[in-house]
């Protein structure tokens, strides 16, 4: 398990102890220094001006009610502080997971509002227990079955989906429907119908307008902050949301909710499950990510393992305080960072912030509109978009291109956890099919060049009289081991001249199975009945440990091991008699 470098990170003291490893927070509070002080508080009110109006948004965009958002930052942003291994990392709600929990929680719900709220906490709860497990066990390699092409497929079909359902509160009406299709075409029905409302058009659209141009042009100020404020004075001053029918946020609950376990049935705990995965599996591959870049910034190395425990930690917490899934924020990071965030006390303060806001003043939320909440959930979502690297799969790589299609369609068209695991399926399918039917070759000699080359690659290549240089870039296992014999065979059939020896190159060759092995077997007991020796050269260690196990050492002989090819066509020749020069030319 690797651990924050020494002297590297200002939090750090030295060796960490179990619990400072497990709780760095605690360290961090052990070694705190003064000078930091302004820079966390100020740091921490800017980072409060962009945490307010994603958490309302990204509740929405989940479908939940906008104030849940804030609860699931203000619980999240806690508990990483406390937890967290990162410096400056932010977690909260995010666009990405919007969908995705929309897609889990509301079909479950089936048309009864008050069950929402306990299932996106229950969702929670088991998602981080999903998290620490993976954590605890040091099982971080998972977010490896979400390779970058399925997660640019699954972002782009999250950006798709969170867009379309926003879009009817830019347009001032409501559209029902469970899926993409659904939702499409109520917008388009809506339109036609002559729904829109123009005031609240112009509302959504400068929110827009604004949050790009802030972005473009003037990125040290919050233009979401600048975009909202503005609206909601707006409405407020102009008695909008009764004078023209916009929509607007309401009244919210005064104070903060106390913890709770969420209450449903066990059926439908069991029934999130596979959701939880989802959701972890792509948190993990997020955090894992963005705390990498982070830590590079700065110099240090992030615990990888305890991260996983951190986000685990956040969206208990979360699901106990009446929020939902939580991960890390791609967009809120390099607020705090870009703010002069020393430590996690940046959170803690925005926290307080916004608990502040809740419990005095939330009044101040009741004519926000919900085209401003809309607006910064579209921005968010137009930002996820990764068509550039899209482009670059389908130039370089058009199995992995396709792979990334495969879950936009299915994260768009089917579900996000659908998608999800449609990908995964195909990117394992892609794989075991290298290994299935490998890139194999035989060997011979160029003029001119070292060592021996593909005699395909290389027409002009020469071969040795009775010897079949072949080479097998894979592991041999039960799926594979046939297709190697009867390549072989082909080698041997469609030599040049009849073949005394085979050897097999074999430093590609990183594992041989139970079946792979009685193969072999066979196969060199057939080959000695007709006068061929099958042979092995530049084989790895552990391999040639795993062949011993098997009792092949003792069947072929450990002379027919060699250390490099070279070693094997000098044996060849010595024992046949074969003359160098009959076969080099000028080589």
């Amino acid at each position: 398990m690797s651990r924050v470098t020494r002297n590297s990170n200002p939090a750090d003291t030295g060796r960490p102890g179990p619990l400072m490893r497990r709780v760095p927070g605690v360290a961090t509070l052990r070694s705190y220094q003064r000078a930091w002080l302004s820079h966390d508080l100020i740091a921490g009110i800017v980072l409060t001006t962009v945490l307010v109006p994603a958490g309302l948004g990204y509740a929405e965009a989940a479908r939940l009610p906008a104030i849940t958002g804030l609860y699931a930052t203000i619980a999240a942003i806690v508990a990483y502080a406390a937890f967290g291994p990162s410096r400056i990392l932010v977690l909260g709600p995010d666009s990405a997971l919007a969908a995705l929990i929309a897609s889990i929680v509301l079909p479950m719900a089936g048309g009864h509002p008050e069950r929402v709220l306990p299932l996106a906490g229950m969702l929670a709860v088991l998602s981080g227990v999903f998290c620490i497990g993976v954590g605890v066990c040091r099982l971080g390699f998972l977010t490896d079955l979400l390779s970058r092409p399925i997660r640019q497929g699954y972002l782009n079909g999250v950006a798709l989906t969170v867009i379309v359902s926003q879009a009817p509160k830019l347009l001032g009406f409501k559209v029902e429907g469970s899926n993409l299709q659904q939702e499409v075409s109520g917008l388009l029905r809506g339109i036609a119908d002559g729904k829109l409302n123009e005031v609240t058009c112009v509302i959504g659209g400068a929110c827009l307008l604004l949050i790009f141009v802030f972005r473009r042009w003037l990125p040290a100020v919050p233009g979401i902050l600048v975009a909202v404020v503005g609206a909601t004075l707006a409405v407020a001053l102009l008695d909008l949301d009764k004078r023209a029918g916009v929509a607007v946020v309401g009244n919210v609950p005064q104070g903060l909710p106390m913890p709770s376990f969420p209450a449903i049935p066990f059926d439908q705990i069991v029934a999130l499950v596979p959701g939880a995965i989802a959701i972890g599996l792509i948190s993990l591959a997020d955090i894992s990510v963005l705390s990498r870049v982070f830590a590079e910034r700065s110099g240090t190395r992030v615990d990888r393992d305890q991260e996983l425990v951190a986000l685990g930690a956040c969206n208990i917490v979360a699901g106990l305080f009446q929020g939902f899934p939580v991960t890390s924020s791609s967009s809120r990071t390099p607020v705090a960072e870009s703010a002069g965030a020393k430590t996690q006390l940046t959170g803690v303060v925005a926290a307080l912030c916004v608990a502040s806001l809740l419990i005095f003043a939330p009044t101040l939320l009741r004519t926000l509109p919900q085209a401003a909440l809309g607006a910064v959930v579209v921005a968010a979502g137009l930002v996820l978009f990764e068509i550039r690297d899209v482009f670059r799969l389908l130039r370089l790589r058009r199995s992995e291109f396709l792979q990334s299609m495969a879950c936009f369609a299915g994260v768009a068209l089917i579900g996000p956890i659908q998608g999800i695991f449609i990908a995964v399926g195909l990117a394992l399918m892609a794989f075991v099919w290298r290994a299935w039917r490998p890139y194999d070759a035989v060997l011979g000699r160029v003029s001119g060049r070292k060592g021996y080359h593909d005699i395909t690659r290389h027409p002009e290549a020469r071969t040795i009289p009775g010897l079949v240089l072949y080479r097998w870039d894979a592991p041999l296992f039960f799926a594979n081991a046939d297709i190697f014999r009867d390549h072989v065979q082909h080698a041997i059939e469609t030599a040049a001249t009849p073949a005394r020896w085979v050897v097999v190159a074999a430093e590609p060759i990183t594992d041989v199975d139970v079946t792979a092995s009685d193969i072999l077997r066979d196969f060199h007991a057939s080959l000695r009945e007709r006068q061929i020796e099958l042979c092995f050269a530049e084989m790895k260690g552990p391999v040639k440990d795993i062949l011993r196990r098997y009792g092949l050492f003792d069947v072929m002989g450990e002379e027919r091991f060699f250390p490099t090819i070279g070693v094997a066509v000098d044996a060849y020749l010595e024992q046949h008699d074969v003359e160098w020069r009959d076969w080099e030319d000028e080589g």
